[in-house]
């Protein structure tokens, strides 16, 4: 409906659901939208000798940049990183050419709709 060209995903997968799902959604996302898709991970820390006030959450880390087409454009390992990236926004303009899924919705058979305030 908004022809969002960019989203955005903070996220904080875990050591079993980070390897086998992580990349995957990103790559999905980004195709289902015919858009970029950038999430950004938390780095992984090792569990501290000593408990602390909170429970330690060891984070899968590997934040990404996918493309239109769900090509991992840019990426990083576990660690502390930043990632950057070119962003060829001529590409999300041509996914929606080649597939115009955007123009074959069918507004007969269902509506969106927007709420204010999660309700």
């Amino acid at each position: 409906k908004h022809k969002c060209n960019l989203l955005i995903y903070p996220g904080a997968f875990n050591m079993t659901t980070g390897p086998a799902h992580w990349e995957l959604l990103q790559r999905a996302r980004a195709v289902d939208n015919q858009c970029y898709v950038l999430t950004a991970s938390p780095s992984r820390t090792e569990a501290p000798k000593e408990e602390g006030k909170y429970p330690h959450y060891t984070a899968w880390g590997h934040s990404t940049v996918v493309a239109p087409w769900g090509d991992v454009v840019a990426t990083c390992d576990e660690g502390e990183n930043v990632v950057i990236a070119d962003l060829d926004m001529e590409k999300v303009k041509e996914m929606r050419m080649g597939i115009p899924t955007l123009e074959q919705k069918r507004a007969d058979m269902y509506t969106l709709s927007e709420t204010e305030g999660g309700k």
